[in-house]
Formats: C-alpha cells, sequence, structure tokens
C-alpha cells in the first residue's frame, strides 16, 4: 500500500509492523474468548484484565503519545477534541483527548488489533464491529485528576440503537494508589441515567440515583498490567479516583458498535466530521469496519 502520510482515517486497515493480521480461522482462534468469559460480561457489564499488548508494544505507544500530545505536531488539527487537563484545575490533572487514530501510526493500528476485534465482535453478539472514536486518558504523577462516575452511552445517545462495547487498555500498570479504573458491578441493568460533567464532582451521579441504586453502588477497583484491557457495557458506570501517587496513569480508549447503527441527529457526530443524516447508517471515513463477523464465522 501507499504510505500512510496525513490524515490516518483514510487508511481503513494496518499501516504499520504492530500487529501482524491473522490469514486464517485458525489464526485467529487464539485471541476468541472462552464462553465463561463472554457470559461473565453479559452478567456483570464487564470484563477485565484481557491482555491485549505485548511490552514492546506499550513501549511504542508511549513513545508515539509524546508525539501525539505535543501541541506542536503537525496533525494535532485532527483531533476531535483535545483538553490538555479537562478538569482546568492545575491541581487535578486529566488530559483527555479523542481522535489519536488519526495522527500517529500506532494509535491508528490499534483499531485493527486483532486481540481487541475478535473479543470486540463476541461481546457485541458476534457481529460485525465498527470503529466509534478514541479516547486518551493520561493522569500525571502527583497531581492526576479524577474521572467522575458515568455511564458511556449517555454521551452518546446521538447513536442508535445501542450496541456499544468500550474497551480501556493501560499504558501503565493501573492500580489503586495511581487512579484506576472502578466499575459498579451489574449497573449496566440500572437503564439510561443522566449524565454529570466528565471531570468534575466524582459523586455528581448520585443525585440521579434511586435509593435502590445507590444501596447497589459498591465500585471495585481494576487493577492490571500495563498492556491489558476491560471491556464494558455502555451501560456500566465507572470512573477513576485521582492519582496521587508517584508514577503516571495513561491509557487510552476504544469505543466501537454493531455494524449497522445509525445516526440520530442532523447534527455532527464528532467535531470536524461531515454529518451523516438522522436514520442512516453509521459508516465511511470515519466509521471504518473493524471486523466482518460473518467473514469469520461461516
Amino acid at each position: 500500500m501507499e504510505v500512510a502520510t496525513g490524515d490516518l482515517s483514510r487508511y481503513h486497515e494496518l499501516i504499520a509492523d504492530l500487529f501482524k493480521q491473522p490469514t486464517s480461522r485458525e489464526e485467529w482462534e487464539q485471541y476468541r474468548l472462552s464462553d465463561e468469559q463472554v457470559a461473565f460480561f453479559h452478567e456483570n457489564g464487564y470484563l477485565s484484565n484481557i491482555k491485549l499488548l505485548e511490552d514492546w508494544q506499550v513501549d511504542v505507544l508511549n513513545e508515539e503519545l509524546v508525539s501525539a500530545t505535543d501541541p506542536a505536531n503537525p496533525s494535532h488539527h485532527l483531533y476531535y477534541e483535545f483538553h490538555s487537563n479537562e478538569s482546568v484545575d492545575p491541581n487535578a490533572v486529566l488530559l483527555h483527548a479523542l481522535g489519536a487514530w488519526r495522527v500517529t501510526e500506532g494509535f491508528h493500528d490499534v483499531l485493527w488489533n486483532p486481540a481487541f476485534v475478535m473479543a470486540a465482535s463476541q461481546l457485541l453478539g458476534n457481529k460485525a464491529v465498527r470503529f466509534w472514536h478514541d479516547q486518551l486518558f493520561c493522569k500525571p504523577a502527583r497531581h492526576g485528576g479524577v474521572v467522575a462516575w458515568h455511564q458511556d452511552y449517555s454521551y452518546w445517545t446521538r447513536s442508535v440503537p445501542m450496541q456499544h462495547l468500550t474497551c480501556w487498555t493501560g499504558l501503565d500498570d493501573s492500580l489503586v494508589e495511581n487512579g484506576c479504573l472502578y466499575y459498579v458491578p451489574k449497573s449496566h441493568r440500572w437503564g439510561l441515567l443522566d449524565k454529570p460533567e466528565l471531570a468534575g464532582d466524582m459523586e455528581g451521579l448520585m443525585q440521579y440515583l434511586t435509593e435502590d441504586q445507590k444501596a447497589e453502588f459498591k465500585p471495585i477497583p481494576i487493577e492490571m498490567k500495563r498492556g491489558h484491557g476491560t471491556f464494558h457495557h455502555p451501560l456500566m458506570v465507572h470512573g477513576s479516583y485521582e492519582n496521587r501517587s508517584e508514577r503516571s496513569r495513561r491509557a487510552f480508549v476504544l469505543n466501537v458498535f454493531a455494524d449497522g447503527t445509525m445516526s440520530d441527529t442532523n447534527g455532527t457526530l464528532l467535531d470536524g466530521v461531515p454529518a451523516i443524516p438522522k436514520g442512516e447508517k453509521l459508516s465511511g471515513q470515519f466509521f471504518p469496519l473493524l471486523f466482518n463477523a460473518k467473514r469469520y464465522y461461516s
């Protein structure tokens, strides 16, 4: 293929050497989740500690992260959103950006990571997987900010039906002390809640919960080695506390949905992306097909 340059969203395949594309059903099999793992996800709303990257791949991405988050990067304008500190409090820093897949080869190619797309397809009911958007979440040592309790789909209601999935992958070991992710198990059954400010009051969601939901609100920490990922349902209540440790907590998030998801607005879905009329399928340059389940399972 041609050398990948400029806006990498134009390339809907692997463009670097971070991953090897499987060429047979047998090669794909090594990435399959077990039936028990899939059942756990549907029962609890999440599935954690899935190895998605080798250490050397994490090293490559961490090197790219420095360039990708540099405002002087010539491709910086390609981000849908870029907040060097979403909280605006200098004592509670949360770098949050959407669109790194358009900027560097590694963050582009993680979309087509075979281990990721196979698991995503299984958790979406063995359907074809289409890309929604990515995110970077970086909490520096000693003054990293919170990500308030929230449900992802509360920010995504402009796309229907709800058949979405999130995968959070750590670029550092993720521990309680450096602000790891927390889940509220089985909260994906609570229905859609109002959304709080993402980097605001950690407990802002509480005002929208019933007394029964508050009684069931028992968060658990998701501690993982770097290179491991955790998948969660679009209605899973999750968040993360501040980082007051001596180590950073860097991560990227891949958000996907089952092929056939449609626009539910005539407005823009992502900043800088041409609008897709309400009722039309999400596809094209900015919503590429990552995994064709029918081709694999036939």
